[in-house]
């Protein structure tokens, strides 16, 4: 691929990004934030793939794309959240653009500074081989404690998703009801 087709391909996936990315976070609807998260995230791994780091690629759509953005919507599932639009986001949004613009701006300049529009060498390229060396290393740590984090996460949202064990059915729809005793019902007997 000549030079010229992998820079318009790079700026047109990370329009998409970009765009993907700003629906996500103004969307009102959260199951649709979801999804739009997905292509943000592919168009990543599309950004990726054009850089030749294959296995990064691939790795970004098994973990991100299908990991975690199915753990997110299983929570938001599991977790009786709003799935239709919400109207309770009306937030201030201007203060999200200003710490947004303002950190866009400082990390661009922060990187023209750097580089000065010069080409920085690239290193060799790496196989799938040195790289899993390296995160089962280096990074084993910090690999584990994000499983552990994303299972913690899935069992909350179990947890909370359940009804009350051993609850009678009437004291389910009112919850002053639940942490009170029965005072007529004797040991071993069922109410």
């Amino acid at each position: 691929m000549s030079q010229g087709a992998a820079d318009i391909e790079m700026v047109a996936l990370g329009a998409v990004a970009l765009g993907a990315g700003t629906l996500v976070v103004t969307t009102r609807h959260l199951v649709r934030a979801g999804l739009w998260l997905v292509v943000t995230l592919g168009a990543v791994a599309g950004e990726y793939l054009i850089l030749t780091a294959e296995f990064v690629a691939w790795v970004q759509v098994l973990l991100y794309v299908g990991a975690v953005v199915v753990l997110l919507l299983f929570a938001v599932l599991l977790t009786r959240a709003p799935i239709g639009a919400s109207n309770d986001l009306d937030r201030s949004r201007w203060s999200g653009l200003l710490v947004g613009g303002g950190a866009g701006v400082g990390l661009a300049a922060l990187l023209v500074s750097a580089y000065r529009w010069s080409q920085a060498p690239l290193p060799s390229a790496g196989g799938a081989g040195a790289i899993g060396a390296e995160v089962f290393r280096s990074w084993v740590l910090p690999f584990e404690v994000l499983s552990v984090l994303l299972l913690a996460a899935l069992v909350g949202a179990i947890v909370v998703s359940r009804p009350e064990v051993g609850a009678r059915p009437d004291t389910l729809a009112r919850p002053d009801t639940l942490a009170r005793p029965d005072p007529v019902a004797r040991p071993g007997e069922r109410p």
